[in-house]
């Protein structure tokens, strides 16, 4: 019987043991994916002192820092905090720890993270992320190595249709220095009209040339070439022969779209940032781009997957078969059905019913035979 103790906060789940076995297969494959890349892992602390933390997201998403559980510590009185995002943590190991560590560096990591509050189009609040980090290296062939990287560990994952979706963070700004100026005032309501793709919105913004972004979007190429024709002035040039430099290098991996004027959640990335989806999935499986670790300034390119949302459409992994080890079984015969990849359940006690407790076989002497 449930008791009202028993009911978890809002955005908090458990997970049950088939939906769990596809979030540590989707895990253990991504991670082994990184690792064959020549990723190594860290493991950050759940928590840090508050100021360290919330001073190394500055320049991430302006809800994020606002987002964090804090508490006082009571060992040293001062405020600590849980995490909300483990890249920023990555950043600051690569800035303390390793920062003798040659370059480019290359780090994975997975972890839960927590939310003070979600949004109603993403309820949890508990989220495990993993991701990996290229630092020291902010470069077309960088921003190559991470797309493909991620497309790869979806892949691994057992996803498929999977789809990217370009963006450059850093439009504006770059638009509005020179190709097409804007007052210092309009600039920020530029960026919000162009990412809620409001026309009327961006022409009392004062922003009417930026009009034809809102249309080069879509299927890479044809977005491209519509981003071309706007780039007369030769003003994104480079970032755009580096999306199609990147595009090149994924080729048929993925299907890719541009969305140049997409910001949301892409708040400190600097020049590129990506979006990737699968099909089956309501939501993004993962984002990632190029950016500077705040409080070093290293520049970085990395990516953050979400392995609770790649296990609503993961497959199940097929799971070992059960034989039944009765109260007398021989323990040498069963470890080595272990060794071989079987899986085991020892009786305690007369009266169990192996077929019950999901068993199909059962350990008889030194072999194996079906119930």
């Amino acid at each position: 019987m449930t008791q009202p103790n028993d009911l978890l906060p809002e955005g908090l789940e458990d997970r049950l043991p088939d939906e769990a076995a596809r979030i540590t297969a989707a895990m253990r494959a991504c991670l082994d994916v990184l690792d064959a890349h020549g990723y190594d892992r860290v493991r950050p602390p759940l928590l840090e002192f508050e100021a360290s933390l919330a001073g190394r997201m500055a320049g991430a998403a302006a809800g994020e820092g606002r987002a964090m559980f804090r508490f006082v510590d009571p060992a040293s009185l001062r405020t600590l905090a849980l995490r909300s995002d483990i890249t920023p943590q990555v950043g600051r190991i690569a800035a303390t720890s390793l920062k003798s560590a040659a370059r480019p560096l290359r780090l994975a990591y997975c972890g839960d993270t927590a939310l003070i509050r979600a949004s109603q189009l993403d309820p949890a609040r508990e989220r495990l992320q993993l991701g990996a980090e290229l630092i020291g290296a902010d470069s077309v062939a960088a921003a190559s190595e991470a797309v493909m990287l991620a497309v790869e560990a979806l892949h691994a994952a057992g996803l498929t249709g999977i789809s990217v979706d370009f963006t450059l963070p850093d439009l504006v700004d770059t638009l509005s220095a020179k190709a097409l100026p804007l007052a210092p005032e309009q600039i920020e309501a530029v960026r919000r009209e162009l990412d809620t793709k409001d026309a009327g919105g961006l022409k009392a913004a004062g922003g009417a040339a930026y009009l034809p972004l809102l249309y080069a979007t879509g299927p890479f190429a044809t977005a491209l070439a519509a981003l071309r024709d706007v780039d007369a002035g030769g003003a994104l040039k480079s970032r755009l022969d580096g999306l199609a430099a990147i595009a090149a290098a994924v080729g048929d991996m993925a299907r890719i779209t541009l969305d140049p004027t997409e910001r949301h959640g892409f708040e400190y990335q600097t020049w590129f940032g990506f979006t990737l989806y699968a099909d089956g999935l309501r939501r993004a499986a993962g984002r990632g781009g190029t950016y500077r670790i705040a409080g070093s300034d290293e520049a970085a390119t990395g990516f953050t997957l979400y392995l609770d949302r790649l296990a609503e459409v993961a497959p199940q992994p097929e799971a070992a078969k059960l034989v039944w080890l009765p109260l007398s079984h021989d323990r040498a015969a069963a470890a080595k059905l272990r060794v071989e990849g079987w899986r085991t359940v020892a009786q305690l006690a007369e009266g169990e019913d192996a077929g019950m407790l999901g068993c199909g076989f059962v350990l008889d002497g030194d072999g194996v035979r079906a119930l």
